[in-house]
């Protein structure tokens, strides 16, 4: 049993690629998953077996799958089949039957003619093996020197919070860092969305802020009501507020070396970027996400530089359209002889972009100009910004530049606001001769450059002499950022996007409730109008990830118990736990990346089906033991018929989650086929 949340997929996949879908490949190793599965079972049933033959009990069949079996012989006595469903298997013992018509607990090397405490051994030796096997495979993958994982898996920073959440309002902001949920100490980004899901209440949260220029911690401890999350369909898919963790931003060749070219025009490509380089810097704010990014890029603020007094600052200023502000006649006069000016003709005035402020001739901030929209003003000036770029102007700043580009009078500050030019800096990585551990892996986000490097460059944006190299960071030649569709695609890409397109709308269009087709189609529509820089394939950093087998168990052994804890409280809808066909699946995408990974699934999932099995429900190893023990205690032999009445309702419970599994399993397997 395992539980796969939020799993998030992009609705418009701009580059495709050519091998996309299920092919011949794919298939091997959906049969390799499969058989790994049947493996797990079968080294089950062994135990079984093995003991039940040791303590002198007649096996009649040993059975690997349910149903009629497709392929059977006879040895030793007993009758080994397979059966065509592959996703289980079964031990026969003498006597296991209670509807025989003979006593069970009178027939010869029958299951229940042996003493209660040999029962148990056979009982047990099932989720014994598969507990040991998990330990073997969490030893092997250590010795292996463990994984290579993304760098976004197990840092404590944040990489983005959602702006209308409790969270954001108390301060929260990307680069904190996270220390614990409820007590628990955070150990990966899975933390993020479990503790939301599976807490009853409130989530105690403790981390830090942490100081950008001088690294300095402040503690914050503080409890957080779980929301639905704002990207998710479903309403059950709740989230705390933090909806991404720190990441690296890298434009690389491909994992295999493989060339990554820039798409035909993208707008990075007159901008100097090279493979290798990582994005640290946009448009005023450090960057710690992909997400991040993508906000900036969408968010219509402009980069100011400002001169108050003897200071030069930047600082993001709000880019609205003139139709949003009260504007009075005498400005408006104004507007319309900077538009002559800066001779943008065939544009209607209302629809040009200028900022909320009146300026003179000599672009000095007079006054605030009010929105008409008291929402949008409210937007525009949040009363908690983002950061301290976000601060208001006050009435005597100069602006010296937008966007970088130079202005000296106010109708240049007017035209350059009609085009946003993005200004971007980056590291140029030197590749690591060795993979950095997770343990080290923060501390070596933080040292990679120096913040005094990046205030050197960012605080000559938009002078005269900008500084363009300080350290190991790079300010690019800036960009003018594209809405996705209008990209300029081969043929081949629009054929198969329009396609992709086409189903993507029945998809929705098929969606019964009308609140989520709704949320659906926004979400499908906002993608189509979103600006980006055109850089195929984003890539994080990888680290080493190798804890030692018993810490790994332990991480393992504790998500199996946090996850049934928050299934049987309520807190947990069974419907994002994965039943054969999403394991199967699981273990299919995991070993397509990396061989190792498929190590660590069998592990985990054998781990699973042992402590799972060893739970005190009649129909599982676990009940078989409880009843044994009861009679060894009691010296009282539960009746056949009792043992039957027990085992009978919870067998149908048993199926009929199952099946609700199974289901939930193949509609998202179904949507996960769909582009």
């Amino acid at each position: 049993m395992s539980m796969r949340l939020l799993e998030k997929r992009p609705l418009i996949q701009l580059y495709l690629s050519p091998n996309k879908g299920f092919n011949m490949i794919s298939l091997l190793y959906v049969i390799l998953a499969i058989l790994g599965l049947s493996f797990l079972i079968f080294i089950h049933e062994l135990g079984h077996y093995y003991v039940a033959r040791r303590t002198g009990m007649r096996v009649e069949t040993f059975s690997i799958g349910f149903g009629r079996p497709i392929y059977s012989w006879m040895k030793d006595g007993v009758r080994w089949q397979i059966g065509w469903l592959l996703f289980g298997g079964y031990v026969k013992i003498a006597g296991m039957d209670t509807d025989e018509k003979d006593n069970i607990f009178k027939m010869d090397d029958g299951f229940f003619e042996k003493p209660p405490i040999a029962r148990i051994k056979v009982a047990f030796a099932g989720p014994f093996v598969n507990i040991v096997f998990a330990v073997l495979m969490f030893a092997a993958l250590w010795s292996f020197g463990g994984r290579q994982k993304n760098f976004s898996e197990f840092t404590h920073k944040i990489g983005w919070v959602d702006p209308h959440s409790e969270i954001y309002k108390k301060g929260i902001r990307p680069g904190d860092e996270l220390v614990s949920y409820n007590g628990v100490p955070y150990q990966s980004s899975k933390d993020n969305i479990i503790a939301a899901m599976m807490s009853p209440g409130d989530v105690e949260i403790e981390g830090n802020h942490i100081d950008f220029n001088t690294k300095k911690k402040v503690p914050y401890h503080f409890s957080i009501k779980p929301y639905p999350h704002p990207s998710a369909i479903e309403k059950d898919i709740l989230t705390t507020g933090i909806l991404d963790s720190a990441s690296y931003v890298i434009y690389d060749r491909l994992p295999n070396g493989q060339d990554n070219p820039l798409p035909k025009g993208s707008p990075m490509q007159d901008s100097g970027i090279e493979y290798g380089d990582r994005i640290v810097w946009v448009d005023g704010e450090p960057i710690y996400s992909a997400k991040q990014l993508s906000t900036i890029l969408n968010d219509s603020r402009a980069l100011l530089t400002i001169q108050r007094g003897n200071q030069v600052f930047l600082s993001r200023v709000p880019r609205v359209t003139a139709d949003e502000l009260r504007i009075d006649p005498k400005f408006k006069e104004e507007l319309i002889d900077w538009q002559y000016e800066a001779q943008l003709k065939g544009l209607k005035l209302q629809k040009l972009y200028t900022l909320p402020y009146a300026i003179n001739n000599e672009c000095v901030v007079e006054r605030p100009i009010r929105f008409i929209d008291k929402e949008n003003e409210e937007a525009a000036f949040p009363t908690l910004p983002f950061s301290n770029t976000e601060t208001p102007l006050l009435k005597g700043d100069k602006i010296l530049a937008i966007d970088g580009i130079p202005v000296i009078y106010s109708y240049e500050i007017l035209s350059h606001l009609q085009q946003h030019h993005v200004n971007i800096v980056v590291e140029r990585l030197k590749h690591p001769s060795h993979l950095i551990s997770w343990r080290q892996a923060d501390a070596e986000f933080d040292q990679q450059f120096n913040p005094a490097d990046l205030t050197q460059i960012t605080t000559t944006i938009g002078l005269s002499k900008p500084v363009m190299h300080a350290g190991n960071l790079v300010l690019l030649d800036s960009v003018v950022p594209k809405m996705r569709k209008d990209f300029d695609l081969t043929p081949e890409n629009q054929a198969v996007l329009a396609q992709e397109l086409m189903t993507q709308q029945k998809e929705i269009e098929s969606i019964d409730d009308p609140e989520k087709r709704a949320k659906a189609r926004q979400i499908f529509d906002s993608r189509e109008k979103q600006y980006v820089l055109g850089l195929p394939a984003i890539q994080d950093q990888t680290v080493s990830f190798n804890p030692n087998p018993l810490a790994l168990f332990y991480q393992v052994f504790e998500e199996i118990w946090h996850t049934l804890k928050a299934l049987f409280t309520g807190s947990l809808n069974p419907k994002w736990m994965s039943g054969p066909i999403g394991i199967v699946q699981v273990v299919h995408d995991n070993s397509m990346s990396n061989w190792k990974e498929g190590i660590y699934w069998l592990g985990a999932i054998s781990l699973n089906l042992g402590f799972l099995n060893l739970l005190p429900v009649p129909v599982l190893d676990g009940g078989t033991i409880c009843f044994s023990l009861y009679e060894w205690l009691t010296g009282r032999k539960l009746k056949p018929k009792t043992i039957e009445k027990l085992v009978i309702p919870f067998a149908l419970l048993l199926i009929g989650f199952f099946i609700f599994l199974t289901y939930h399993d193949l509609t998202r397997l179904l949507r996960d086929f769909l582009p």
